[in-house]
């Protein structure tokens, strides 16, 4: 039977082994999981942001994606100011905090498809890198987030017009509508097959100078005669261009422009002459005694004429009498008749008689 002594020496071996197995488990689950060296040094940096959604104490802390510490505390900030809500306190090995530029960012990055969030700071370009317990600025995503939010809204649109579109293809697939007859319909297929028959036609008949427009796309001698009457009316434009003819001085003579311009002054002061009431023109439209005594003439004649058309007076009886336009007609035709008779006999009428008393 084993002595008192080596039963105790036994059992303090077996838990010396299960505290050593405990230890050994810790230190690997902490490297497995932490990515992190066992006794370094690590020193605190913060950043705030403005919504800490996916960040815990624990998360990596990534420099350009390589890791170089972790998220030690989220908390309120207190602060009001934007993006600034969450202050982030980052726990950094000691060895990496001269590597971070005093410009760099920290920003919300996900780790993997599941969404782990971490905390990656773009390293900036500065050479005075920050100081243990100073701050990373944080990058403002809030309009990326914004774009993505707009990207939802756009989807949802291009879910609604896909829908439409699946609804207008089906009802094409139906024969509905102006392409779905075009698809389905065999007499307006052969419609159509007819119309591009024909045009096939008149498209041979016009490489065959056949009518007035093929004439006119292969015939050279009608070519070269709009060739010609354009030539000529090119030469009519320099013709004018130069001063020639009467357009040509109409645009080019400097006398015949003055002239113009003369005459142009000219009425311009006989307008300005009439305006102002000067000679006949301009008296009968300023003139107020000249307008009244012509609306008075014109009144005058005005009653002339009712009277005339009334019937009073010879010439208004002459107008409207039937009896004194039939007795001046008779007149007339006896003077007429009496007149032919004279020039036919005079001698009837005219007799010379002497007497001696």
């Amino acid at each position: 039977m084993p002595s008192k002594e080596k039963v105790r020496w036994a059992q303090l071996k077996v838990g010396l082994m299960a505290i050593f197995a405990l230890a050994l488990i810790a230190v690997l689950i902490f490297l497995m999981t932490g990515e992190r060296k066992l006794f370094g040094e690590s020193v605190i940096a913060y950043t705030y942001l403005d919504d800490a959604v996916g960040i815990n104490p624990g998360s990596p802390v990534r420099l350009n994606g390589v890791l170089i510490g972790s998220v030690k505390e989220v908390e309120l900030s207190g602060e009001t100011r934007p993006n600034r809500a969450i202050r982030v306190t980052l726990s950094i090995d000691k060895e990496f905090i001269s590597q971070i530029p005093s410009d760099s960012e920290a920003l919300v990055a996900s780790e993997n498809v599941l969404g782990t969030k971490f905390i990656n700071i773009k390293k900036g370009r500065g050479k005075t890198p920050i100081e243990p317990g100073g701050e990373i600025a944080a990058r403002d995503v809030r309009a990326f987030e914004d774009l993505v939010a707009e990207g939802y809204a756009t989807l949802d649109s291009l879910r609604s017009i896909l829908r439409r579109v699946d609804a207008i293809i089906s009802e094409v697939e139906v024969g509905r509508g102006s392409v779905g007859k075009l698809l389905t319909d065999d007499a307006l297929y052969e419609q159509l097959t007819g119309t591009v028959a024909e045009a096939h036609k008149l498209t041979a008949a016009l490489n065959r100078t056949e009518g007035t427009v093929g004439k006119l796309i292969n015939d050279p001698a009608l070519y070269d005669e709009l060739r010609d009457a354009i030539t000529r009316i090119d030469a009519i434009i320099a013709g004018v261009e130069k001063g020639e003819g009467t357009a040509g001085k109409l645009l080019k003579d400097e006398a015949l422009y003055a002239d113009i311009r003369a005459t142009a002054q000219e009425l311009h002061q006989i307008m300005a002459d009439v305006n102002a009431g000067k000679g006949t023109v301009g008296k009968l439209l300023k003139d107020e005694q000249l307008h009244n005594r012509v609306a008075s003439v014109v009144e005058r004649l005005d009653t002339t004429l009712e009277k005339v058309n009334s019937g009073e007076g010879t010439l208004g009886q002459l107008l409207v009498n039937p009896q004194l336009y039939e007795s001046l007609n008779g007149a007339s035709y006896e003077l007429n008749e009496f007149l032919k008779e004279f020039r036919k006999n005079p001698k009837k009428y005219l007799r010379i008689k002497a007497s001696i008393f």
